[in-house]
């Protein structure tokens, strides 16, 4: 019975594709490239300290131990919530993860009167709940927005609903939606709906760190945001920002939030902190563009037409084998970055992905593209 798995186990193997849990990301003396903690905060250990010596323990739950409809504790989920609906000036419900969220989120908005029209890069995770949505749905190519305009046009005749689904910014490749276009389209549709998971723009863009959204002044046309805590927040759990009918809708419907443990309400006391902090972080974001920039700059030439516009940087090799052995050749060099390969990203843009934080500066990220061209 076990051949099956084995079998299966060797050819992604012999495909340059077995993936195993890394052991050495905390391993002393090495600049780590391939953590989402953009803003630095999770390395940061005197704003931890900071956090703890102003933390009354006597009030802290470490575990909710109920789902958030059974849970005896809601004041922490609630302070997180009302700080997060007070930023974005709309209604704010958390969620486990931002794999929860989606999943969840997707699920239960969408059915046989939906058709849902994604990008066909959006991440795994609303892939997974279109699928559990059971609605029908169609993708549409990545950033393609006249592609998405003739599919609207064509599904808005038996639709009753339209949900469009984008990211801000995309994880892979780093570039970035137009959301001011996806909103012209939504005013042009009326049964559209706009979904946009800020996963990747929460924290990092923005004036306050509220993602593209806020960047591009879109946030009062997004339906249904998401943004996540696990990244430049450095805590756990995401959120989603929406109206109040779609959050009590959710609270009874997205199967994600009811029949899922709640956070712990000490990771609510955390990212409440945190967020307080990250609204006045500007200069830190200012640097981490830059620095970001300098880089895509430097990497424009591998790279083809993937063109990022963000703190994530990608460096295009075009085969897993080649992706494995410049991820070991920076390892020599001290530089931890984790090749990404199939079916992650599309056979032949096999790549590093560099993943920049405020703690990379620019002296860094001269020597890394110094390295790189003497790799290549």
């Amino acid at each position: 019975m076990m051949q099956h798995f084995e079998n299966t186990l060797d050819e992604i193997a012999r495909a340059g594709n077995l993936r195993s849990i890394p052991t050495t990301a905390g391993e002393a003396g090495y600049v780590d490239l391939t953590s989402n903690d953009y803003m630095g905060i999770a390395a940061d250990r005197r704003l931890f300290d900071e956090f703890v010596a102003n933390c009354d323990f006597s009030k802290v739950y470490p575990s909710a131990s109920a789902s958030r409809l059974l849970s005896l504790h809601q004041d922490d989920f609630l302070a997180l919530e009302s700080l997060l609906a007070s930023l974005y000036g709309r209604e704010a419900l958390l969620f486990n993860s931002g794999y929860h969220a989606n999943t969840g989120i997707v699920s239960a908005i969408a059915d046989k009167d939906t058709v849902i029209i994604a990008d066909k890069l959006v991440h795994a995770s609303i892939i997974d709940g279109i699928i559990l949505s059971r609605a029908r749905f169609v993708r549409f190519r990545h950033n393609d927005f006249d592609q998405l305009e003739k599919l609207l046009t064509e599904h808005s005749r038996q639709a009753q609903r339209l949900l469009v689904i984008v990211e801000s910014i995309y994880s892979m490749d780093g570039d970035i939606a137009d959301l001011p276009r996806l909103v012209e389209l939504k005013r042009k549709f009326p049964q559209m709906l706009l979904y946009v998971d800020e996963a990747h723009g929460f924290g990092v863009r923005g004036r306050q760190g509220l993602g593209v959204a806020e960047e591009t002044g879109t946030i009062p046309d997004i339906d249904i945001l998401v943004g996540t805590l696990g990244k430049a927040a450095a805590s756990s759990g995401a959120f989603v920002i929406t109206s109040e009918i779609i959050k009590k809708f959710l609270i009874n419907k997205a199967r994600s939030f009811i029949f899922s443990t709640a956070l712990s309400p000490f990771s609510c006391l955390w990212s409440k902190f945190v967020i307080e902090k990250l609204v006045g972080m500007h200069e830190e974001r200012r640097q981490l563009l830059a620095v970001s920039n300098f880089l895509n700059e430097n990497f424009a030439r591998y790279n083809g037409n993937i063109r990022s516009h963000s703190q994530i940087v990608p460096l295009i090799v075009g085969n897993s084998r080649k992706a494995v052995e410049l991820s070991g050749f920076l390892k020599e060099h001290h530089i931890l970055a984790l090749p990404i390969r199939r079916p992650t990203v599309p056979p032949g843009t096999e790549r590093i992905r560099f993943s920049i934080s405020t703690r990379f500066t620019m002296e860094m990220a001269e020597k890394l593209t110094n390295i790189i061209n003497m790799y290549l």
